[in-house]
């Protein structure tokens, strides 16, 4: 990949973003890293630098328009070009549909999905004028199916597959690439910083207990890869950069499980039921436990 290149990652603070990041100033590109906590990012920036890359820090909200639209201008004032784009910020939340307030879904959407477009926008009118680059946004393999208990973020996620399906066609003829990707579990502190609470009980006490009860009735739960680690997202996302692609599936059996899906939504329904059904008795008793607290 050429030196000269600028990418833009957004969410780098920590997990994928952060992972990509090292990767990209690895490979010679000047990276622009944004997120809400100064700290980590200038940490980040500070590592880079000394294994020789180059990197930019700036703190901003890209839940908040001005700040957002200020990154990507940013970018282009001190460098006069934007290559690469990957809007990876994100945040679920943990809550039943009946229990998510309107001031969660305008949160989870703000940071999900608002963002995309105050991004996307000025990166655009760059990248027609240079006549390259790429965007790059992470959705989630919940941006393909359902899973309970946290709603807003499932719905954002498949705002953010439909987003960039809808750029993609925006986009022919212009030299522009746009893809979009669907990692499933990944090693980082996401479940832990969910809006109603932390969702990392929920994923350790349901699969035990989904798992005990497929071997009992003989059932297949759905054979998809479990959590990876980070850099093993960043690097597939590496790979989209150098050969661009639609979609980007990071997990062994998750492509496969959503072809499944898209053909016959009940089938892979029954395959995920014992799971849901599991998180659902461990969801009650957290929100038992709390009513007693």
């Amino acid at each position: 990949m050429p030196r000269e290149k600028v990418a833009v990652i957004t969410g780098a603070s920590s997990g994928i973003g952060a992972s990509l990041a090292g990767l990209l100033a690895g490979e010679g590109v000047f990276v622009i890293i944004a997120a809400r906590r100064r700290e980590r990012l200038e940490q980040i920036a500070l590592s880079i630098g000394r294994a020789g890359g180059r990197c930019l820090a700036v703190t901003c909200d890209v839940a908040v328009r001005r700040d957002a639209e200020d990154l990507i201008r940013r970018a282009i004032d001190e460098f006069g070009q934007l290559d690469i784009l990957v809007n990876n910020a994100g945040r679920g939340h943990f809550a039943s549909i009946e229990e998510t307030t309107d001031a969660t879904i305008q949160s989870i959407f703000a940071v999900n999905v608002f963002s995309l477009w105050y991004t996307s926008r000025p990166a655009i009118q760059q990248m027609k004028k240079q006549g390259s680059g790429h965007v790059i946004n992470v959705a989630s393999l919940a941006g393909k199916l359902g899973f309970p208990f946290n709603s807003a973020y499932v719905a954002a996620k498949h705002a953010c597959v439909g987003f960039t399906h809808a750029l993609r066609m925006e986009l022919t003829g212009t030299g522009i690439h746009a893809s979009v990707v669907c990692p499933a579990g990944v090693l980082t502190d996401w479940a832990s910083n969910t809006e109603g609470g932390s969702m990392l009980p929920l994923f350790s006490e349901a699969g035990p207990i989904a798992a005990r009860i497929a071997e009992e009735q003989g059932v297949d739960l759905p054979a998809i890869e479990g959590p990876l680690a980070a850099d093993a997202v960043a690097r597939a996302i590496i790979e989209c950069i150098h050969h661009p692609a639609a979609e980007v599936y990071t997990h062994r059996g998750s492509k496969e499980f959503v072809a499944l899906a898209a053909m016959n939504r009940e089938e892979a329904e029954r395959k995920q039921m014992l799971m849901a059904l599991a998180e659902q008795q461990v969801y009650e008793k957290l929100k038992q436990g709390q009513h007693r607290a």
